[in-house]
C-alpha cells in the first residue's frame, strides 16, 4: 500500500499567532507567510495535519466543543489561500488539569508522540518520510520520538531550552516560508537520489 507524506503543524506560535488559550475564531489569522508555504507544500503532494495540545480545556478555559469553531476558522483561512488542511488531532489533557476527566499523564500530549502516531495510522502516513514543523522543542522532540524530519521555527516562544538528543531539531528557520523551502529541498534531493539508486 502506497504511504503518504505528511507534514505535521504544531497550532498556536506556528500557524497562528500565540495567543494563550486562545479557541476565539474571531482571534485567529494565520501567521505571517504561513498561506504562501502551506499552499506550496499542499500542490507538492504533502499532507498538511495540524497536531496541537489544547490544555485551555483540561483547565476549565474553554468546553472541548469549543475546538470545533477553532478548527473551523483555521479550515477557513486556508481555505482562502487555496489551501486544503487534511485534519487536525489534538491534545485535552494536562497533568495538573483543573477539570478531573481530563487530569493525567496521557500518551498524546506533546513531547509524546501520540498525536502524530495517531495521525499516521489513520491516514495511512510514513512517519519517517514525513516532517514536523513547531516553534518549541516540544514539538522537535514529538517528532523526532516517531522518527520525522523536524524543523524548528526559532521565533522566540521556546523559554525553556532544555536540550536533548530528541529535542535537537533536523533544520532550524525564522519563518515558515523558510520551513517549506527545506522541506521541498530536502525532499528533492532525496528523491533524486532515490532515481539514482533505482
Amino acid at each position: 500500500m502506497a504511504m503518504n507524506r505528511a507534514v505535521f503543524f504544531d497550532k498556536d506560535g506556528t500557524l497562528v499567532p500565540d495567543i494563550p488559550y486562545n479557541c476565539d475564531p474571531v482571534l485567529m489569522q494565520l501567521s505571517e507567510g504561513a498561506g504562501e508555504a502551506l499552499r506550496a507544500l499542499d500542490q507538492a503532494g504533502y499532507l498538511l495535519v495540524v497536531v496541537s495540545n489544547q490544555s485551555g480545556v483540561a483547565q476549565g478555559v474553554f468546553p472541548e466543543s469549543a475546538l470545533n469553531g477553532m478548527w473551523s476558522r483555521l479550515q477557513e483561512l486556508c481555505f482562502s489561500e487555496e489551501v486544503r488542511l487534511e485534519s487536525l488531532y489534538y491534545c485535552p489533557h494536562h497533568p495538573s488539569a483543573k477539570i478531573a476527566e481530563y487530569r493525567g499523564r496521557c500518551a498524546c500530549r506533546k513531547p509524546a508522540s501520540g498525536l502524530l502516531r495517531q495521525a499516521a495510522a489513520d491516514l495511512s502516513i510514513s512517519l519517517e518520510n514525513s516532517w514536523m514543523v513547531g516553534d518549541i522543542l516540544n514539538d522537535v522532540q514529538a517528532g523526532r520520538t516517531c522518527g520525522t524530519r523536524t524543523i524548528f521555527l526559532d521565533i522566540g516562544n521556546e523559554t525553556e531550552w532544555h536540550l536533548t538528543p530528541k529535542r535537537m531539531p533536523h533544520h532550524v528557520v525564522n519563518n515558515l516560508s523558510e520551513a517549506a523551502a527545506v522541506i521541498l529541498a530536502v525532499d528533492s534531493v532525496h528523491s533524486r537520489k532515490l532515481e539514482v539508486t533505482v
